[in-house]
């Protein structure tokens, strides 16, 4: 995560605080965040095209300016979507991943925000956050931002080494 310097005046004296700029989107009723050096680009969700034997939160692959991306929908990876999500499409925009290794889109259904942060307003102890994501380590911790709790979350480490290798494949081949 590239942090970008800013300096704030407190009480006179010049202080660096080294803050970063992330995307902020609703799963269910939570909000969650990404960095925005993780994202690429927001469009409006392409048609999608189901791939038969794929993992249920793999909706398919959409093709976004003549790129064939693999398209996720996060609330199914994490458990968290409802039936009446699953199957009334009300996914209207799209993260485009920003990555080398394959190409991959996350739905969501608002615009997503976009809001900077400082380290200080992160808070990478909770016990919660530690357990949770023992094995994959995704949970980068919980942002406080006024009276939002928004989880930052890692989109790379989201997805484990054996999923990122079939993705490529997967869009490779299309």
């Amino acid at each position: 995560m590239e942090d970008i310097q800013t300096v704030h005046k407190q009480e006179g004296t010049n202080a660096v605080k080294s803050t970063f700029q992330i995307i902020v989107f609703r799963l269910e009723e939570e909000e969650y965040a990404l960095s925005i050096d993780q994202i690429k680009e927001v469009v409006i969700t392409p048609s999608i095209a189901r791939i038969p034997l794929t993992q249920s939160y793999i909706k398919g692959v959409g093709n976004i300016r003549g790129n064939v991306l693999a398209i996720m929908d996060l609330a199914d990876k994490f458990g968290i979507s409802t039936e009446k999500d699953i199957t009334n499409g009300t996914h209207k925009y799209t993260l485009v991943v920003a990555s080398d290794e394959y190409k991959m889109g996350i739905l969501v259904k608002d615009v997503p925000q976009t809001l900077r942060v400082t380290k200080d307003d992160i808070d990478e102890s909770p016990a919660i956050v530690q357990s949770a994501t023992l094995e994959s380590n995704y949970i980068k911790g919980i942002i406080k931002s006024g009276n939002r709790m928004i989880v930052l979350i890692d989109i790379f480490k989201v997805i484990s080494k054996e999923e990122q290798n079939l993705l490529a494949r997967t869009t490779d081949k299309l």
